[in-house]
């Protein structure tokens, strides 16, 4: 039940001077779920949900630009999801590419494609591109839009690549046997160069992680919200970040 709107703007109030002062978050993933029960839950289209969704993207990371935020990662379209009927998956690329290109046009973020962008149909692969390209000298807050994205084909990816880097090195397979660690596999990953996730939102009530960033997400915390992703509100992401700051983050120490 939705508090009246002056309490629950009140009570936001509250949340977010909570805040003040806690430990938060560099990075932050999150997963977003429930576009389609939404739409269902009023009786609408699986591609109102999406574009709801879509529309919802921009809210969040104006949300968290002003808490010093400085990666957010977007889970926007599974390798599964591409198993989706012909009809709806031609309408959620479309939603995508729309909802990329705004990102790109605000010229607020730094964009960055991650995921399989082969599998993907070649005008979305290159309106990803050319957003990660237009922002590539953007300050500020770094947004990963994870696209056609697997977290064992990335790491499989990142594997790949590193083992064609060295080859080209001259080294041999007994050489790399020996020499290979998880550092060699964590520079050749989508997400080089980033801090990793410490924060993992999973939006709809599903308590599944899904493959989502399987290798940077080994310390993360997750948190679990009941609200499907295009009712996510404020609200909703002050009290993750609030879970978050009370959580005691012993890192396996």
């Amino acid at each position: 039940m939705r508090l009246p709107s002056p309490l629950y703007r009140l009570y936001e109030r509250r949340l977010a001077r909570s805040l003040d002062g806690a430990s938060l978050p560099r990075h932050i993933g999150v997963m977003l779920d429930g576009n389609r029960r939404w739409a269902k839950s009023f009786g609408e289209t699986a591609a109102t949900g999406h574009r709801r969704g879509a529309d919802k993207i921009a809210d969040l990371l104006g949300w968290a630009e002003p808490l010093g935020i400085e990666v957010v990662t977007l889970w926007m379209l599974s390798t599964d999801n591409l198993s989706r009927s012909a009809a709806e998956l031609e309408n959620l690329l479309e939603i995508i590419e729309d909802a990329v290109r705004d990102l790109a046009e605000s010229g607020r973020w730094r964009v960055r494609a991650i995921g399989r962008l082969d599998l993907l149909p070649e005008r979305l692969s290159r309106t990803l591109r050319q957003a990660q390209e237009e922002t590539a000298g953007v300050g500020g807050l770094q947004v990963n839009v994870a696209i056609g994205y697997g977290g064992r084909q990335e790491i499989a990816d990142a594997v790949r690549s590193y083992l064609t880097e060295e080859a080209k090195n001259g080294a041999t397979l007994q050489e790399l046997a020996e020499r290979t660690d998880v550092e060699h596999i964590a520079e050749h990953l989508y997400t080089r160069g980033q801090p990793d996730p410490e924060l993992v939102i999973r939006t709809s009530g599903e308590q599944r992680v899904g493959g989502f960033l399987m290798w940077q997400s080994m310390h993360s915390e997750y948190y679990f919200c009941e609200a499907y992703w295009p009712a996510f509100r404020r609200v909703d992401f002050l009290r993750a970040l609030r879970d978050f700051s009370q959580r005691e983050r012993r890192l396996g120490r």
